[in-house]
């Protein structure tokens, strides 16, 4: 038996632990390891006819290899954007390219879909099982390759927590621990000068990272990705905060995917291979807006890759190790295009097919003030350990 690995998307505190707790248990099992690099763009970029390609894209892991890379955040295997499905002229290894029909190619704007090619390289490779880790983008390809009838299980990861069938995401924790720790750190500053801080964090459809920093860092408004806001209501709230303070300022956190009432999320960039933009901008938008209505002076942080730097806390180290095991777990008992997950705080594991089956979001209801713009929380029985 031979595994791969590989960790797609945005980089999270939580990987490498991962990865090294699947590279110790398998080989205890008896199988071989190899990890491929910067995710499903090292399965693109391999030419099985070119050795020069294979050590840039594959690696081959023992416990050596990975004794210490739990250490450390991000991923030692480097990680990409690239869905093999969906990929542009521009960006196509040159070895993939037709010379007969390269002018053609090279004005069709349609991308191409190198599953094929994929699919041989995997053969050639002697791979038997891979495990991917990574967010819906990096599963969803995950699942193609298993209707294509090749074995995968999946591991999720996104400190968006927003992969839907699971409560909980490696990477969560740590960027929820860092914003706490970062907006707190910024009451001194806000403070100090009686200012309006307004934080803008991650968080593209689900505003959980920003529901639950400012709940648990005792923030005065929180704008959230579910719920467009009225700039003039937020300014008097903002302001009303202000005053109420005996330090005589305000705290506002904003999802970079909130909008205002009538307004759109602010991208900007080219696609990427999943349709997505780049996002960021809201807060100083929101800021602005806040310094224009209320007369007051604003401080603006965007925490940006701040939340998913630096070492794993230990809730990740644990979720993610316990991930790894039981991945292992479900390919030493024959189990393929199954995804593990944490459901109603039980370890388990759900079909990869689920992935793309609805749209994990904050309980507005349940959760969230659409009027005060802040948390409401009230009864957590029966809440999972985060609330979503």
């Amino acid at each position: 038996m031979k595994i791969g690995i590989l960790t797609g998307g945005g980089d999270v505190p939580g990987l490498n632990p991962c990865i090294k707790a699947a590279v110790f248990r398998a080989i205890d099992e008896g199988y071989e390891v190899v990890g491929i690099r910067r995710g499903w763009r090292g399965l693109l970029h391999y030419n099985p006819n070119d050795p020069a390609t294979h050590a840039a894209n594959i690696i081959p892991l023992d416990k050596q290899t990975v004794r210490t890379i739990d250490r450390t955040g991000g991923t030692f295997l480097h990680t990409s954007r690239t869905n093999p499905s969906n990929v542009k002229f521009a960006e196509e290894p040159e070895f993939l390219r037709d010379p007969n029909h390269m002018a053609e190619e090279a004005h069709d704007p349609r991308p191409r879909d190198f599953t094929p090619h994929v699919l041989n390289n995997l053969e050639h490779l002697g791979i038997n099982v891979l495990i991917p880790i990574g967010g819906d983008d990096t599963l969803s390809y995950g699942e193609r390759l298993h209707r294509e009838g090749f074995p995968v299980v999946a591991i999720p990861k996104t400190m968006d927590n927003d992969v839907y069938g699971t409560d909980y995401c490696i990477g969560f924790g740590t960027a929820v621990t860092r914003s706490v720790q970062f907006i707190n750190q910024l009451r001194t500053s806000t403070g100090s000068h009686e200012r309006i801080a307004v934080i803008e964090l991650f968080g593209r459809n689900s505003g959980e990272t920003s529901l639950i920093s400012s709940y648990l860092a005792g923030v005065d408004r929180a704008l959230i990705s579910e719920v467009p806001f009225d700039p003039e209501r937020l300014a008097e709230q903002v302001l009303r905060d202000k005053r109420s303070n005996p330090s005589n300022y305000a705290m506002v956190t904003v999802s970079e995917g909130a909008h205002m009432i009538g307004g759109k999320v602010v991208e900007y960039g080219e696609q990427d291979a999943y349709g997505h933009r780049k996002l960021g901008g809201i807060g100083q938008m929101i800021g602005e807006a806040l310094k224009k209505l209320t007369g007051e002076n604003i401080i603006l942080q965007q925490v940006a890759y701040l939340m998913r730097s630096g070492a794993p806390d230990a809730l990740d180290l644990m979720v993610a190790t316990n991930f790894a095991n039981m991945a292992v777990d479900l390919i030493k008992n024959g189990a393929r295009g199954r995804m593990v997950a944490l459901r109603d705080g039980v370890y388990t594991h759900i079909p990869m097919s689920a992935i793309a089956s609805g749209l994990k979001r904050v309980d507005v209801d349940e959760l969230y003030d659409a009027t005060e713009y802040r948390p409401k929380v009230r009864n957590v029985i029966g809440k999972p350990m985060f609330l979503y």
